[in-house]
């Protein structure tokens, strides 16, 4: 190389010769042979010629990115001279400048590229892994009480979930002193049953009074050793003796909420004292209105009349309060306790909440470490998704209950506990378990619900023409018999028979039915008042006498033989019910 090209050489940005391997498809540094080589060379392929570079290209086929008669190319080896070549030798090219310009250019952009790629990976990788582990800690937060089958394993984005949330009056943690007994094992002292819809258009928050008496089913327990234990149940006792009482846990409240209400929960989140302190505080407090001042010497409570914010302690003192409501008894502080869940509601999914990372990570952090969840939801990541299909609710269409309850006539003029109030509050229970909203709704499937009204309009057959097999798929034991004998003795459908349990449990009732015997189908809805999205067309079985025959199955929502099944299309009006964007004054 002679000295000018040796000086152009040694001007050269070591960054304008990063170039393209075709052999490894890597980016390498090519120098002068005065410079220091890249550290990572390519392979050199065998030289035809057996020199120790690449065979030489004829000048008439020149290679990708090389230009012809120019002696450059921008990827791969660079040719030899041909006088290196003559003398069997193959000294690089040397690169002057008017080789070079195309090359800089591309060179750093490409060099750029590679740092800022290698740069956000970096981060985003980072970002994740701190996410991940913030995530692990976040789990960690949470308890979890293994309920057995009381509770479901998972939880589904697709169906209507019904969650128990059970506020103990277990002291934890400093500064509980003036509330609730110092020696309660926990019991469940606020209970509210939520039920979010399928569609998400509507969800229902009933509330159970903690002095409601109840029958407490037997309740099989797990231990903290694993084993199993039943405990008894208890007749006419109140409600908030479900848990705790005789080592009660969670589990035999989501039974007894059963039991009283027909209601199956799906999963319960339990919470007590602190964690109203500390999702308050969390939020940066929680509007509410009173009527009047309040200094209640009891629970602590001192607020005047109208609009206030109240966090931390005195947030658990205006939800402990009970003397300063109304009638000065539990049912009206249920009343103050739903409009405080409504305004913490309100807070926690407003945009100064959703849009503040601070408060995010903060209530975050107080919302796992306040519960006390099923194993079935005991991982962020599902809490997440409960709380992101919560959230799609209309805050509007948020209604809050309370069971329609009477004075307990075993209580004389005192009025310490209640009863479930006969007439009223069946419907109520029906319509929440039928996943009929307490609000006026638009559904969202209202194009569906019309194709299967459709299937009940039509001729019918006779009852006497009626075929089908009576299958139990998760109704009460006995049921497929009942049906049989009602089917056979009541309404005139002679042909029916029992064909025991199906294959599955079903949570709706269902009859299959061929094209053929759509008017069949008509005439068994009718008399068993089932519904269009209970018709279900598919094929007929053969039955006992070898004839084509419908399937009836029977399901978790059966509820008697003879009973209709068709949901109302209204749920029943409920004194002192509102809704979640309502503000009222407590008084």
């Amino acid at each position: 190389m002679d000295a000018q090209s040796r000086g152009r050489a040694e001007n050269i940005d070591p960054a304008d010769q990063w170039v393209l391997n075709p052999n490894t498809g890597e980016y390498e540094l090519r120098l002068s042979s005065s410079a220091a080589q890249s550290p990572v060379p390519g392979p050199r392929r065998p030289n035809s010629r057996g020199g120790n570079g690449s065979a030489p290209r004829r000048r008439e086929d020149p290679a990708a990115g090389e230009t012809r008669g120019s002696g450059r190319q921008r990827g791969g080896e660079v040719p030899p001279p041909r006088s290196g070549r003559r003398r069997g030798t193959e000294p690089e090219q040397p690169q002057g400048r008017r080789n070079r310009r195309p090359v800089k250019k591309k060179g750093k952009a490409k060099k750029i590229l590679a740092w800022t790629a290698g740069g956000t990976a970096f981060v985003v990788i980072a970002a994740g892994a701190a996410g991940y582990l913030y995530l692990k800690h976040l789990e960690g937060n949470v308890t979890t009480t293994d309920v057995g089958s009381a509770a479901k394993d998972g939880f589904s984005k697709d169906d209507a979930f019904n969650i128990l949330i059970i506020g103990t009056d277990k002291r934890t943690g400093k500064g509980n002193k003036g509330y609730g007994d110092p020696n309660s094992v926990g019991h469940a002292d606020t209970n509210i049953l939520l039920h979010v819809s399928k569609d998400r258009t509507n969800a229902t928050a009933l509330s159970i009074p903690r002095d409601l008496v109840v029958d407490v089913p037997d309740c099989q327990t797990i231990q903290p050793d694993g084993s199993e234990k039943v405990i008894p149940g208890s007749r006419q006792v109140r409600f908030n003796e479900s848990l705790g009482q005789e080592g009660r846990d969670p589990g035999c409240t989501m039974r007894t909420v059963k039991e009283v209400t027909g209601i199956t929960p799906d999963h319960f989140v339990m919470v007590d004292f602190n964690a109203v302190k500390t999702l308050t505080t969390a939020v940066d407090g929680v509007d509410v209105c009173l009527a009047h001042a309040v200094n209640d010497k009891d629970s602590h409570l001192h607020l005047p009349a109208g609009p206030s914010k109240v966090q931390g302690e005195q947030a658990l003192a205006f939800v402990r309060t009970r003397h300063s409501w109304g009638n000065a008894g539990d049912l009206d502080r249920i009343k103050v306790q739903q409009q405080f869940m409504a305004s913490l509601m309100r807070k926690m999914t407003s945009g100064d909440t959703l849009t503040n990372p601070s408060k995010l990570l903060d209530l975050a952090e107080a919302a796992t470490k306040a519960l006390t969840v099923d194993k079935g939801i005991g991982k962020v990541s599902t809490l997440k998704d409960v709380a992101l299909e919560m959230k799609k609710v209309p805050t509007k269409n948020i209604s809050f209950v309370t069971v329609p309850v009477l004075d307990n006539p075993a209580d004389g003029i005192y009025h310490k506990t209640v009863i479930v109030n006969p007439n009223a509050a069946p419907p109520v229970f029906d319509a929440i378990r039928d996943d009929v909203s307490f609000t006026d709704v638009k559904k969202k499937e209202k194009a569906a619900k019309d194709a299967q009204a459709a299937r009940l309009k039509g001729s019918r057959s006779a009852a006497a023409d009626v075929r089908v097999r009576v299958m139990n798929g998760g109704a009460q034991a006995g049921s497929a018999q009942d049906t049989l004998q009602w089917l056979q003795n009541d309404v005139g459908v002679a042909k029916s028979e029992n064909a025991g349990n199906a294959p599955a449990e079903l949570a709706k009732t269902t009859l299959e039915y061929a094209p053929d015997q759509a008017s069949q189908a008509r005439e068994l809805a009718h008399l068993m008042g089932l519904s269009g999205s209970a018709l279900k067309p598919g094929k007929s079985v053969t039955n006992t006498q070898g004839l084509p025959a419908m399937t009836l199955t029977l399901g978790k929502d059966f509820k008697g033989a003879g009973v209709s099944l068709t949901a109302p299309k209204k749920a029943p009006k409920v004194d002192g019910k509102t809704t979640a964007n309502e503000v009222k004054c407590a008084g």
